[in-house]
């Protein structure tokens, strides 16, 4: 479980393919706490930490994760937002975040706003995911409010410690990103649609 606080930026070193596998090696300033085994939230995807060198470290992303998130098009070089699982008791300062994205978006706009930014995407809707005004949704892992929920699309506002601090920074019209939309939400949508087909 995360919270959708991102704790650092790591930047990608190197990108391995095995079979259907995805290997990738992350260069961070949290390395040194991590250890084998450790779940660790890469633009919003729970992976596992398989391997430990210096100041960097390797996780694998299998078939299913790479066909439903950004994974596949990250090139070395690129730079992606981190978290760490959160620890029992601690202040959830962002909303509930389990790590597993639902599906992706495009950016298709940003906008200057007095000194913060508004991005805003869209989403296939065929797969039924929701937002709502004011409700929270996790952008490449970050914790976010939805400022303007419509059927497919939906607009975030950026102060500017969130912009400088992740990859929002690096966002065009036109980028990939991963979503997880809210863990409540989904349990009210899922109970809805059980409901309706009994009717």
């Amino acid at each position: 479980m995360f919270t959708g606080i991102i704790e650092d930026l790591g930047v990608i070193t190197k990108l391995t393919k095995d079979r259907d596998n995805l290997h990738l090696t992350i260069k961070s300033h949290i390395t040194s706490e991590l250890k084998i085994d450790q779940s660790v939230a890469h633009n919003g995807i729970c992976l596992t930490v398989v391997e430990l060198l210096n100041d960097s470290y390797t996780v694998t992303a299998i078939k299913e994760t790479i066909d439903k998130t950004n994974i596949g098009v990250l090139k070395v070089g690129d730079i992606i937002n981190l978290e760490r699982a959160m620890k029992l008791g601690d202040r959830l300062d962002g909303h509930m975040v389990q790590g597993h994205v639902d599906q992706t978006a495009i950016c298709t706009s940003v906008e200057t706003a007095n000194g913060s930014w508004v991005f805003t995407f869209q989403y296939d809707k065929s797969l039924n995911n929701i937002t709502i005004e004011k409700g929270s949704i996790t952008v490449n892992g970050v914790s976010l409010t939805v400022v303007d929920s419509k059927i497919s699309t939906f607009s975030v506002a950026i102060i500017p410690y969130t912009y400088e601090h992740t990859n929002f920074k690096m966002f065009t019209k036109g980028t990939l990103v991963n979503l997880e939309f809210d863990l409540i939400g989904k349990y009210i949508k899922r109970l809805h649609e059980n409901h309706a087909m009994r009717s």
